[in-house]
C-alpha cells in the first residue's frame, strides 16, 4: 500500500466503487485487497467458491465486497454493470493462456477463447460501463503483460496477439474519452508467481518462482493509478522483477554489463 496519498487523491477516491474482473484469484483478487481500503468492490469471476473467499477475506479487513458470478465470454456485460450497480472505476484483469501456445501446435478454438477473454470481453465491459464511467470521472486499469511490450517467448500467438492488442484498446479509450473524464492505465507485468503458471507447457520451479512478482505486487500497482490524483493518468507501466532488464541483449552485452 502506498500511505502517502496527497489531499486531492482521497477526496477522489472516497466512497467509490469499483468493477473488478479476475478477481477469484491472482491479480484480480490481490488488486481487490489494494482497494478495499478505499473501494467498495464489485468482484467478478467464474468460480463462487473462490470469489467469496477473496469477498469475505476484505470484509475481515474492514472492506465492502459483493460478488458477481459471470462469464465475460459468454454474458450480457450491460446486465453485468447494470447488476453490479453505480460503479466508478474498472479493473479488468481476467485472463487466458493455454499449454498449446505455438502456430504448430495451437488449436483454433483455443485461440478464440483466449482472444475472447483477453480482449472481447474488455472492450465489451469497458463499453457496457462508458456512461458510469463518464458520470463518476472513473479510471480504468487494464492488466496487459510483458509480452505486449517486448518480445517474451513461449508467451504464446493468441495470448501475445490479444494482450498487445490492449495497449491500442486503452490508447484510444485515452484520446477518445479524456475530455469525459475518463483515463485508462494498460499495467505491463513480468512474470508473476500465481496458479496461472499452471497453463504453462514447462511449469517453473520453486527457485524460479521465487524470482517472480507476487500478485500483490500487480495489485498495488493497479491501486496506484486508480488513487493518482485526477490532472495524472498514467497511460502505460511496465512491471518486471528485479534482473529481467537483461532480456533482449547479447551474451556479450549481459556480461560487459556484470563486468
Amino acid at each position: 500500500m502506498l500511505d502517502n496519498m496527497n489531499t486531492r487523491t482521497q477526496k477522489h477516491t472516497s466512497r467509490r466503487r469499483a468493477l473488478i474482473t479476475g478477481a477469484s484469484s491472482g491479480t484480480g483478487a490481490a488488486a481487490a485487497f489494494a482497494l478495499a481500503e478505499t473501494h467498495e468492490l464489485v468482484l467478478v469471476g467464474r468460480r463462487s467458491e473462490r470469489l467469496s473467499e477473496v469477498a469475505r477475506s476484505v470484509r475481515v479487513g474492514g472492506g465492502k465486497a459483493e460478488t458477481i458470478v459471470f462469464d465475460l465470454t459468454t454474458g450480457d456485460c450491460e446486465k453485468l454493470i447494470a447488476t453490479a450497480g453505480p460503479i466508478t472505476d474498472l479493473v479488468c484483469a481476467a485472463g487466458l493462456n493455454t499449454p498449446q501456445r505455438a502456430w504448430a501446435d495451437q488449436k483454433f478454438a483455443e485461440f478464440e477463447a483466449i482472444v475472447s477473454t483477453n480482449l472481447t470481453s474488455v472492450a465489451a465491459l469497458i463499453t457496457s460501463a462508458l456512461p458510469a464511467l463518464r458520470a463518476a470521472s472513473g479510471s480504468v486499469a487494464v492488466v496487459s503483460s510483458l509480452s505486449a511490450w517486448t518480445l517474451q517467448k513461449g508467451a504464446g500467438v493468441a495470448y501475445r496477439a490479444s494482450k498487445s492488442a490492449l495497449r491500442a484498446l486503452t490508447e484510444s479509450l485515452n484520446e477518445q474519452e479524456a475530455d469525459h473524464g475518463v483515463r485508462a492505465s494498460l499495467i505491463c507485468p513480468g512474470e508473476i508467481d500465481s496458479e496461472f503458471l499452471a497453463l504453462r507447457p514447462s511449469v517453473p520451479d520453486e527457485t524460479r518462482r521465487q524470482r517472480m512478482l507476487s500478485p500483490q505486487d500487480i495489485g498495488d500497482v493497479i491501486a496506484y493509478v486508480m488513487r493518482a490524483p485526477r490532472h495524472l493518468r498514467v497511460d502505460e507501466m511496465v512491471v518486471s522483477p528485479l534482473g529481467t532488464i537483461e532480456r533482449g541483449l547479447s551474451a556479450l552485452e549481459v556480461a560487459a554489463s556484470r563486468s
